[in-house]
């Protein structure tokens, strides 16, 4: 393959393992439009680009959610009684939407979908109100459902839940870090649930890409993943220096731009 091409995508697994551990957003929101940009080097047919990127992506977060996790963790950041709560619902609904869901959606839809989420996502962060004094976690079965609605949804987008996670945790007035922290524990169920059900799925379908399995491109894959492992820690550490005042503007106007861009993938799509 092009030596151009896995240089552009060691630069990005650099950039999205930091992102990964400072935003707790698991990489993937900022991996898959820059995919997209790439995969014509590679010679992926436009009509499998927009699920390949999502499903490699996707499995990207497998590894850095562990290495920022564990720097969070250290930290002493993570919540880890909201994750035991969150984790069931997480990879119930990870499984069905990239299990069940995902290849029967058309890829213009898909960027839409992408689209709409994060751009939603931002402007919570951006100007959402402050969450009401003393509003704490919903009860058990609540956050559970939550759960699997962040599964499903980032199934169909290849991202680690941070954007509804993130903004979840905070409206209950969790703070900022430990949101972050715990959405980078988070991200790895969400990982592990919907690579198995993009691997499930798209064994079904003929590509007719080499280095395939399932929807998840394994040269890309390990290209990016080797970098972003040794970026998602220091992101981490990044993360407890800042602000959160700065963090959130970080956080919204990086989904912005994302939003922004695959709306644009999906008005060219659709007018196709």
């Amino acid at each position: 393959m092009d030596p151009i091409y896995f240089i552009c995508l060691m630069l990005l697994g650099a950039f999205g393992g930091f992102a990964a551990g400072l935003l707790g957003i698991g990489g993937g929101m900022i991996l898959v439009p820059f995919m997209i940009m790439l995969f014509p080097m590679i010679g992926i047919p436009e009509a499998h680009m927009v699920h390949t990127a999502i499903a490699t992506s996707m499995a990207t977060i497998l590894f850095t959610s562990m290495s920022s996790m564990r720097a969070h963790h250290r930290k002493g950041a993570i919540r880890w009684d909201i994750v035991a709560v969150l984790a069931p619902g997480i990879i119930v609904g990870g499984l069905l939407s990239g299990g069940a869901v995902f290849s029967f959606i058309d890829p213009a839809w898909l960027a839409l979908v992408f689209a709409c989420f994060v751009a939603y996502s931002a402007t919570k962060m951006m100007w959402g109100k402050p969450p009401v004094a003393g509003r704490g976690m919903p009860s058990k079965a609540v956050t559970a459902l939550v759960g699997g609605a962040i599964g499903f949804v980032s199934g169909l987008v290849g991202a680690g839940g941070g954007f509804l996670s993130v903004p979840f945790m905070v409206r209950s007035n969790i703070p900022m870090h430990n949101a972050v922290a715990t959405s980078a524990a988070l991200g790895f169920f969400i990982a592990l649930a919907n690579s198995t059900g993009y691997i499930a799925s798209g064994l079904a379908v003929d590509t007719g890409i080499s280095g395939m399995v399932g929807y998840i491109h394994i040269p890309t894959l390990l290209a990016i993943v080797v970098v972003s492992m040794l970026t998602a820690p220091v992101g981490a550490r990044v993360a407890h220096l800042l602000p959160v005042k700065t963090l959130k503007r970080v956080f919204a106007l990086l989904l912005f731009g994302l939003a922004f861009y695959m709306l644009y993938q999906a008005i060219s799509a659709f007018n196709a």
